[in-house]
């Protein structure tokens, strides 16, 4: 194959000793020299100023105005995008050789001129059209950007955090320069197929097309008044092996040599000599004794182009009937784009170290989105298709063993280390409560990692493993009690809890929209079976005193009348009426049917515009309540409606649901009030 005649190493020694004819162009103009004088009239000169997208526009302008306390990050991302570029072009050319029909050696060059105040960072890459520079640099094409904006509050650090987060690559070239040019051509393309891209960084950039002797890109940075530090080769230098040491295409430099008087005299024909100034092997190919923290910290940035170091990673060789190797990484921050289900992601896919694709979404489960990293394969086939990986059987093994690992990786770091763990919850904890109803064949293991806060938390913190709520569980309790509502207060005040705290009974207390769906498909945990506390009818079992169990059965007979009253009153609206052990302050609650749909997932269906048929609830009254014994003994009819419909929509509104007829409680109420007050 013709990216991979020459091994890396090969590579990088043929590179080191490369001898370059000084172009002594400046940057910023065609490489071509001479040769574009004598052939502009070939070029298709068309010349046209086009505007940024308002988004576009406004990230500019954070850019401009420095957001960034550490500005070389700008040369990483120059240098990420030119090791991707390079990346496709080696992936286009294995079923198109003679698009290196000029040499597979590819390198990204650095050239800093000092005179012109100018940063250059050009590659032999794939290389950009006149419609790709438009899209990619004239509009941000992502998911989420509106989101971001939206959250950009002013604080200078904190939205240095959120840009990080949300990644915006190319654009940081304005932190350190008050103009970019970029001149790109597509790799087997005419050489008068060229375009140059220009900015001040302001509302608009201009569009032409120029003549280019090599294919690839190169971006030019017309530095700021006060970033001279930048026009330091050995500052340069640094930067690049602090931040793209990992990177595998060489990143070359001009070799800083002293000149001679002789060398003077003939320096109209001088060389130049270039060096590669980093390692420029693949990371993921080295062992892990070799590559120190700050390595797999700055190759995560490189392939995610996040601005934070990720929490942790897991780096792993597999031998036998399979052969690969995988680096994943747990981020920091959740990506704007997440809830996007969507939106690319994935893993970046090499076979035999050679590029195929990004977002290689076929190794890793949907709820598995947020995982970073890369795998290179051994067995796959270097002409592998997207369509190819659905029904290669070796896949099928290696997104088991890869979503087994990240699930691994995250189990590892609760257990050592609590505090980054809950950070990490924090964060991704929604998303990995997608896992039960996707991935059953790890759905115990999903449920070790799960967090939630309980009756007995302080707050809504959700830091309570399913572990630690049976370890505290009473002495004959059976199962995991929860309770669901559509924020933590209406949970955590919900009347279905009262006879739980009377007797001490933790329950689990769930408040994300997503809980209810994931309690559907989490019947148990380490044997014991979830309970609803507001569905069916309640049996606390050995935790019930049986003397309230005989006191219970007498009561129901004693408000055999007011049950019957009640029933009638509400008809249609309920299933049925009841008395109740489960309450002890409230006066009435409404329960679900052991077999029905909760009321929280209910709404969030209806919300998303479902239509869901309709259900009777069973409407319970606590006999031992002021409120329900003065109902009992009200003799006027008019009077025991009102009061009767008055505790029936309170316990509607404890739990979170909406009156159909607001106005006509508001009245009964006040009726009520007057009449107490008289």
């Amino acid at each position: 194959m013709p990216a991979k005649a020459k091994s890396e190493k090969g590579q990088s020694e043929k590179v080191k000793s490369e001898k370059v004819k000084s172009e002594k162009a400046r940057p910023g103009k065609s490489r071509s020299g001479k040769a574009k004088s004598k052939k502009a009239a070939s070029v298709d000169a068309k010349k046209e100023t086009l505007g940024f997208q308002s988004e576009a526009k406004q990230l500019l302008h954070l850019m401009i105005h420095s957001l960034y306390s550490n500005k070389e990050i700008f040369l990483r991302e120059l240098i990420s995008n030119a090791s991707d570029a390079i990346d496709k072009l080696r992936f286009e050319s294995l079923s198109k050789p003679e698009l290196i029909a000029q040499g597979s050696d590819f390198s990204i060059r650095i050239e800093v001129d000092k005179e012109a105040r100018t940063i250059t960072v050009s590659d032999n890459g794939i290389g950009m059209s006149r419609e790709d520079i438009i899209a990619n640099l004239g509009t941000i094409a992502r998911s989420g950007t509106t989101q971001f904006l939206d959250a950009l509050t002013g604080d200078q650090q904190k939205d240095a955090q959120l840009i990080g987060r949300f990644g915006v690559g190319f654009y940081s070239s304005f932190i350190v320069a008050d103009k970019v040019t970029v001149e790109s051509r597509v790799a087997g393309s005419q050489n008068s197929t060229a375009v140059r891209w220009v900015s001040g960084g302001e509302a608009s950039f201009e569009v032409e097309n120029i003549e280019k002797a090599d294919h690839g890109t190169s971006v030019t940075l017309h530095l700021k008044n006060d970033e001279e530090e930048f026009l330091d080769s050995w500052r340069i230098k640094n930067i690049v092996k602090k931040y793209a040491d990992h990177v595998s295409v060489p990143v070359m430099m001009k070799k800083e040599t002293l000149v001679t008087g002789e060398d003077d005299a003939d320096e109209g024909d001088s060389e130049e000599e270039f060096e590669v100034v980093n390692t420029a092997k693949a990371l993921w190919t080295r062992s892990r004794s070799e590559v120190k923290d700050d390595e797999y910290k700055e190759f995560y940035k490189h392939i995610s182009h996040d601005f934070q170091d990720p929490i942790t990673w897991s780096h792993n060789k597999v031998e036998g009937k399979l052969d690969y190797t995988s680096l994943i990484y747990i981020p920091a921050k959740a990506p704007f784009d997440m809830w996007q289900r969507e939106a690319p992601r994935g893993l970046k896919l090499y076979v035999q170290r050679v590029f195929i694709m990004d977002e290689a979404e076929q190794f890793l489960p949907l709820y598995l989105r947020f995982v970073k990293g890369v795998i290179d394969s051994n067995d796959l086939s270097l002409n592998v298709s997207r369509e190819l990986l659905q029904k290669d059987p070796a896949i099928v093994s290696m997104r088991s063993a890869l979503t087994k690992r990240s699930l691994d990786l995250m189990e590892k770091l609760a257990k050592k280390d609590a505090e980054k763990y809950q950070e990490f919850w924090n964060e991704f904890g929604q998303v990995l409560k997608e896992g039960p109803a996707e991935d059953f064949g790890n759905k115990e293991k999903i449920s070790g990692l799960l967090r939630f806060t309980t009756t007995n938390s302080d707050d809504k913190t959700q830091n309570q493993s399913l572990k630690d709520y049976v370890g505290r569980m009473k002495e004959g309790q059976d199962k995991i009690y929860y309770v669901a509502a559509e924020n933590y207060h209406t949970a955590r005040n919900s009347p279905h809890l009262e006879v739980f705290k009377k007797n001490g009974i933790e329950v689990l207390v769930l408040y994300d929209r997503i809980d209810e769906w994931l309690m559907s498909h989490l019947m148990e945990f380490d044997g014991k079976q979830f309970q609803d506390v507001a569905k069916g009818s309640l049996d606390l079992g050995d935790l019930e005193d049986k003397e309230d169990k005989k006191e219970q059965k007498k009561v129901e007979k004693e408000f055999k009348d007011l049950v019957k009253r009640i029933t009638e009153l509400l008809g249609d609206k309920v299933e049925e009426v009841r008395t109740t052990n489960r309450l002890t302050d409230s006066p009435a609650c409404l329960v679900v049917n052991e077999d029905e749909m909760g009321m929280q997932m209910r709404r969030i269906l209806e919300s998303a515009g479902q239509d869901i048929p309709g259900s009777k609830r069973i409407f319970e009254i606590n006999p031992d309540h002021p409120l329900v014994e003065k109902l009992n003994d009200e003799p006027d009819m008019d009077r025991f409606n009102d009061l009767a419909m008055v505790i029936y929509d309170q316990a509607m509104l404890a739990e979170g649901s909406q009156l159909e007829e607001p106005a006509s409680y508001v009245k009964r109420l006040n009726k009520l009030l007057l009449e107490l007050s008289a």
